[in-house]
């Protein structure tokens, strides 16, 4: 008898979360910052450089953060992002800001305001004024003036005393603005661009009050002020990274990458319907109410949304959907077994919940490696991911298990296995088929042990391969690799390279990596070697701005240093993972399925350098973000295969016959084929839609986590269970006898 309270149940509960989700979603949406990669604005990592013989403390470093978030207000941007990295630096993160090469000015001009006599002596310095004491204003021609309040008017009063009894000449009172010792002089002329005014001094001043006067245009005059106001900053400001993203590009990137979301969330929804029925439909609501928590935590963390962040959203619904596959085909093979609805439900919920737990930990360790080691858009990327897995975990675990567990206790679907997806004469009997080894396949005609040292060859070969075309092609590093500059810019008009090269001679600029795209040929992509410096970046903006009608140009600088750190840390990130992974494999399972799991997903991760080598496809941070992702999707499909294979052994006392473990090699691959077949088909769809629909500058990133998921899927079946069995086939020659998970448990048992 069908139990309606438990449907009633249901259905109280889901009207209550969707609710909730449909009045609060806008105003979480409405709160979560984006990165600048997302509404436009621009990053920059200065290295801060202390004085002479002095070294950088924590202290110095606090206050120049400080001085830069004074400066900051001055722009009126919101919520700006400056962080201390290391020992040494200062990253400046500004998402919406409008006029980005007054940004950049007002951030790294040190502001030294010094009063200097002919002889370029020191008379008084920006400590000197009063605390937010400039202001600007006119004088009586009408002309822009900056006002300053002096702390101290009898100090001014023996300055000029001082220099009006200088002869005529010679008593003027020079007003500098990041004077250089050594460089600068009034006495030469061709030095004195930093030199805002030299009045002359006939007179003796006891005002509290002065004027600086500059032949000044009005943004020019309220600039200074605002500066002097922000104070002047403690340390000089090297910039050694620097990226920027115009607003349309970021809203352009925005709506394709949301777009492309939507189509592959709604293709993996319409699977999940079509495949598993009605455990689709809850899967279905689980993903949605998954999303939504996301993007919760997402606000409640304060974090900044980027580009990447929001792939990673998107990628962690084809994660969070693996759950639910796992859970859901091993419920299929216990109502195959012929178990009642609510004895299959109860005993693959409990045969799964290990295979979730590993497959999630091993990704999360992945992301984890990333987030420690990633920098700006690429910690993004590793935050949402470890947010996604966590999300997910909750809801595909606990979220199905309570939806799923309603109707499966109300009985509707005791005489109805079809809703769930098996077919009656699919069913056997329980007496005939006491396991789920027994029960056939539509892989059973595969032999996936025979041909094994045929894929071997050809792993080997490929690798070859990839290292012979890595030494003759070499990786087409981009700049965050190599150090350099990029521009990216749209013209009004199609593009050539002849044309593009002819921009380049005018700013004086050579490049030989000159890349045109876009449906009219209008977006232009330069790489050259060199770092252009703030007032260079400037000048190349204003040149396209006018040239060749670009409203915005995305201009990205690195300094060799900052290169050379990126891809030691990108190195260290992979080793790292992999050794954790070893780890963990081997505490959870053992040693001989730790290493080949690894073997495997380094064979993964070194298929798609070559494939990028041999396309010669830009290899950027996204691309190491991808890599590390793929680490953790290349894992969990092994780790999903040693569990079962684990599994079938422990249903074993001894194994004394090589053909006993290619049995159970080739069983457990046959049970969970169709999982590993539905999950990366999940994640291809998502990712293709993002290739295809999202927005170009994570095209790349796109492209390797897709060759990647086919690949993890090719490694996980013939290279990491193949090698196992191979270091089982040896363990069992030099034993004799292999004494099953089983059998070693029930003996230490009896030793207690």
């Amino acid at each position: 008898m069908v139990k309606r309270s438990r449907i009633v149940a249901f259905f109280i509960i889901i009207m209550a979360v969707f609710a909730t989700i449909g009045t609060t979603s806008s105003g979480i949406l409405n709160n979560i910052k984006l990165g600048l990669d997302l509404q436009g604005g621009f990053e920059v990592l200065y290295q801060v450089k202390p004085e002479d013989g002095e070294k950088v403390t924590p202290e110095t470093l606090s206050s120049t953060a400080q001085a830069l978030g004074k400066r900051v207000d001055v722009l009126g941007v919101n919520e700006p992002n400056i962080q201390v990295e290391g020992n040494d630096r200062i990253r400046v993160q500004l998402a919406g800001v409008t006029d980005q090469n007054n940004a950049r000015e007002i951030l790294s001009t040190q502001a030294n305001l010094s009063f200097r006599d002919f002889n370029d002596k020191e008379m008084m310095t920006g400590a000197d004024l009063a605390e937010n004491g400039a202001k600007q204003t006119f004088d009586e021609n009408n002309s822009p003036v900056v006002e300053v309040t002096l702390k101290d008017p009898q100090k001014f009063k023996q300055i000029t005393e001082q220099i009006s009894a200088m002869p005529q000449s010679t008593n003027v009172l020079a007003i500098w603005l990041d004077f250089e010792e050594g460089k600068d002089s009034i006495q030469k002329p061709e030095t004195t661009d930093n030199m805002i005014s030299d009045p002359q001094v006939s007179q003796v001043f006891d005002q509290t009050k002065v004027m600086i006067t500059g032949q000044f245009t009005l943004e020019e005059a309220k600039e200074l002020a605002d500066m002097l106001n922000a104070g002047a900053l403690p340390v000089e400001l090297e910039e050694v990274y620097s990226t920027s993203v115009g607003a349309k590009f970021g809203e352009q990137a925005l709506n394709e990458t949301i777009y492309a979301g939507i189509i592959g969330i709604a293709l993996v929804f319409a699977f999940m319907l079509f495949y598993y029925r009605f455990p689709g439909f809850i899967a279905v609501l689980t993903l949605a109410i998954y999303i939504y928590l996301t993007l919760l935590v997402f606000d409640w963390m304060n974090a900044v949304l980027t580009l990447p962040g929001v792939a990673a959203l998107i990628l962690g619904v084809g994660m969070a959907v693996d759950a639910n596959i796992i859970t859901y085909e091993r419920i299929k093979d216990e109502l195959k077994l012929g178990r009642t609805v609510r004895a299959a439900y109860k005993e693959g919920n409990k045969n799964s919940l290990a295979t979730i737990t590993d497959a999630n930990l091993t990704t999360l360790l992945a992301a984890a490696v990333l987030f420690f080691y990633g920098t700006s858009s690429v910690k993004g990327f590793a935050t949402t991911l470890i947010i996604s897995i966590l999300m997910s975990f909750i809801t595909a675990v606990y979220g199905t298990r309570l939806f799923m567990s309603l109707w499966i206790n109300s009985r509707a679907f005791d005489k109805h296995p079809s809703w769930l997806g098996v077919r009656k004469k699919d069913i056997h009997d329980l007496a005939e088929a006491k396991d789920v080894t027994e029960l056939p396949t539509r892989f059973d005609r595969f032999d996936f042990v025979k041909k094994r040292k045929w894929f071997y060859t050809i792993s080997a070969a490929i690798t070859v391969i990839g290292i012979i075309f890595l030494f003759v092609f070499k990786m087409n590093l981009g700049i965050d690799f190599t150090s350099g500059t990029r521009i990216d810019f749209k013209s009004n008009e199609p593009l050539t390279h002849a044309k593009v090269q002819e921009h380049l001679d005018a700013l004086d600029l050579s490049s030989e990596d000159i890349v045109i795209s876009g449906d009219n040929q209008e977006t232009g992509i330069v790489r050259f070697k060199g770092v252009l410096d703030k007032n260079e970046i400037a000048e190349v903006k204003d040149y396209f701005h006018d040239e060749v009608g670009a409203d915005e140009t995305n201009i990205s600088t690195v300094s060799p240093t900052i290169g050379e750190e990126l891809a030691k840390n990108a190195i260290y990130a992979v080793l790292i993972s992999s050794l954790g992974i070893i780890l963990y494999a081997t505490i959870r399972f053992e040693w001989r399925m730790a290493v080949p799991a690894v073997i495997s997903l380094l064979h993964d991760a070194f298929f798609i350098i070559t494939i990028f080598s041999v396309l010669r496809l830009e290899v950027d941070l996204t691309f190491i973000a991808a890599i590390l992702t793929i680490v953790g999707y290349s894992i969990n499909d092994s780790i999903v295969t040693f569990d079962r294979v684990r599994e079938n052994m422990r249903k074993k006392k001894k194994i004394k016959t090589n053909e006993e473990l290619e049995e159970i090699v080739n069983v457990s691959i046959r049970q969970t084929l169709t999982r590993s077949i539905n999950t990366v088909l999940m994640v291809i769809i998502t990712v293709a839609a993002l290739m295809i629909f999202g927005s170009p500058s994570i095209g790349n990133f796109s492209i390797a986590l897709l060759v990647g998921l086919l690949c993890g899927v090719y490694s996980s079946l013939y290279i990491a269970t193949q090698l196992w069995l191979d270091l089982k086939r040896r363990e069992l020659k030099k034993k004799g006898v292999l004494i099953t998970y089983k059998e070693k448990k029930q003996s230490q048992e009896a030793q207690v």
